[in-house]
């Protein structure tokens, strides 16, 4: 069962407890001259504003995630906890995630989480390539967005480690999208399907940073509005899952290019 609904089910159940307290329950005991709450009403009262302030800020302002692979390499790590503004998108309603305001919209190159098309249950977190209209190729793993290049500036090689503890050696770039410079790895000496796509009105066309290895929209297809949850923008803890286990210092803190 997704988070959400369960502390939206915690909320609504501790909230009734606290409504039929103050509207019967306290007035039958003060009747019979009781004074302690049964242990169920005390625990709704004391639960039901902390659960309720903690709903709806992971509803409308931040909600924590959990980096579980390595599709975002460079940018983001296995183990990598992180804060998502669920804000700036727009206010949408809780659990149908129906959007209420139009605000900012989603922008190039900004790291989206979302509902992943084929189970909506599962959250996936990928870099924005291509907004609504836009018309995107990739030729040898390169990116022509409406007829433009993507600035692509070789940064050296990258080394990590997988979840099978192997070790991979692969291409460093500094990619540009839009206003957003980022890293992105990706060997291009390695043969590669071109594509061309038209980013269909209502949807994003999403990639991972770690292009070789990534389950993203040159697979499965297109972002649609509704399935938006925020935009990534800080990590707030890591952890060193593949060396050992440990608190990962350095990576506490970082802004999310």
């Amino acid at each position: 069962m997704d988070f959400s609904v369960w502390l939206f089910g915690a909320a609504v159940v501790t909230g009734v407890i606290t409504l039929w307290d103050v509207l019967w329950g306290r007035k039958g005991r003060e009747a019979k001259g009781r004074q302690h709450e049964p242990v169920l009403v005390a625990y709704g009262k004391a639960f039901f504003p902390v659960i309720l302030i903690v709903f709806c800020l992971r509803s409308f302002l931040v909600e924590p995630f959990r980096i579980p692979s390595g599709s975002m390499l460079p940018t983001l790590n296995i183990g990598d906890f992180i804060l998502v503004n669920k804000f700036d998108y727009g206010l949408r309603l809780p659990i149908l995630n129906k959007k209420l305001v139009e605000l900012d919209s989603p922008q190039r190159g900004e790291v989206m989480v979302f509902r992943f098309p084929q189970d909506p249950s599962v959250h996936f977190i990928k870099r924005i390539v291509g907004l609504p209209g836009d018309e995107i190729l990739i030729r040898n793993k390169r990116l022509i967005i409406n007829g433009e290049p993507v600035p692509l500036i070789p940064d050296g090689r990258y080394t990590y480690e997988e979840k099978s503890k192997n070790g991979k050696e692969t291409d460093r770039f500094l990619e540009t999208l839009g206003e957003h410079d980022h890293d992105v790895v990706m060997d291009l000496s390695s043969r590669a399907v071109n594509q061309r796509i038209v980013v269909p009105e209502g949807n994003y066309f999403l990639m991972g940073d770690n292009r070789d290895h990534s389950n993203d929209s040159r697979y499965w297809g297109f972002v649609p509005d509704e399935n938006v949850v925020g935009r990534a923008f800080f990590i707030w803890f890591s952890w060193d899952s593949l060396n050992g286990g440990g608190v990962n210092w350095s990576r506490i803190g970082q802004s999310i290019r």
